[in-house]
């Protein structure tokens, strides 16, 4: 296809995972994971729980729940986004979907719809079926495109299928994760042609100038560093090509945090931040994947490139 053009000077929507630290015993470390939320708001970002970034394939229901009650709390009517989840989970999936969509609705957050492998197995109009069914009840509503290299039950709809879910008004975006930027120009050909006002929120850890381009961003990458997006989210509108030296830095820590296996970027994120002085311990999930300690100098050295970037484009 046609490589687009840049769109300078456009407002970008950033929605930044937050991840769930842990102890160094395993558990989830919840006043970290408060202190993170809080941050990832005064910095300017909406936060979004009960992620990939937070574990949420691993964690139980009852610490899903947690993650939702004290994202409430901390909010104090701030906007936030949950994640409803219900993989592992037998029935009808709309139905499923609708009970996680209820409780978060009701916690005042904003769901987005996590695949599951019931969806997956699904042809596109029965998928298309399943979100008609959700939409009735209304919205807003965030869409979602996982790629299996961070979870096994991901799939990446065809375009026929994302153009069928631009029809649907309570869905206000979807969450693009295919980590392929030809995919996203396509969404964001599909989505200028129908459906203008639609957002399409890239989860392209390895091209996060795709907001250059269009998209919006729902990140786990943004998590290792929120006033570092937010800042470059500001220079573009206003047509400062300093927005270009941020990017390429926060690029180069996607490049290294993001590599096989996917997953582990969630270590690499505790790495960083815990260099930072954000969290007690750079310990990952019981289950989740790992980055060797040979990381740490990198990132050590990529956090003070960044603050030295921050500190000359604030004074």
């Amino acid at each position: 296809m046609t490589i687009p053009a840049l769109e300078p000077g456009r407002a970008i929507e950033g929605i930044s995972a937050v991840l769930l630290p842990c102890l160094e015993d395993g558990r989830p470390d919840w006043a970290s994971f408060r202190a993170l939320l809080e941050r990832t708001w005064s910095s300017g970002l909406t936060p979004a729980v009960n992620m990939d970034t937070g574990y949420v394939n691993l964690i139980s229901p009852a610490e899903r729940a947690r993650a939702l009650a004290d994202t409430v709390e901390v909010a104090a009517g701030r906007r936030f986004v949950a994640g409803a989840f219900i993989e592992g989970e037998a029935g009808d999936p709309a139905a499923l979907y609708l009970r996680e969509v209820e409780k978060i609705r009701a916690a005042g957050g904003t769901p987005i719809l996590f695949q599951c492998t019931a969806l997956g197995a699904l042809d596109d109009d029965a998928v298309a079926g399943v979100y008609a069914r959700v939409a009735a009840e209304g919205g807003p509503m965030i869409a979602f495109e996982l790629g299996t290299m961070f979870a096994p039950f991901g799939r990446i709809y065809s375009d026929d299928l994302f153009r069928r879910l631009l029809d649907l008004e309570p869905f206000i975006g979807a969450k693009h994760s295919s980590l392929d930027r030809t995919i996203e120009w396509r969404r964001l050909e599909l989505r200028d042609r129908h459906r203008p006002g639609f957002k399409v929120y890239t989860g392209n850890d390895l091209a996060i100038d795709m907001v250059f381009y269009g998209s919006d961003y729902l990140l786990g990458l943004s998590a290792f560093h929120p006033e570092a997006f937010a800042l470059r989210d500001r220079l573009w509108p206003e047509g400062d090509a300093r927005a270009f030296l941020g990017n390429d830095l926060l690029q180069y820590l996607g490049q290294l945090a993001f590599r096989a296996p996917v997953p582990a970027y969630k270590h690499s994120a505790a790495q960083f931040l815990k260099l930072r002085g954000a969290i007690a311990t750079d310990t990952p999930h019981p289950r989740g994947a790992t980055r060797p300690e040979s990381d740490v100098p990198l990132l050590r050295d990529i956090a003070e490139r960044i603050d030295a970037v921050l500190a000359g484009t604030t004074s």
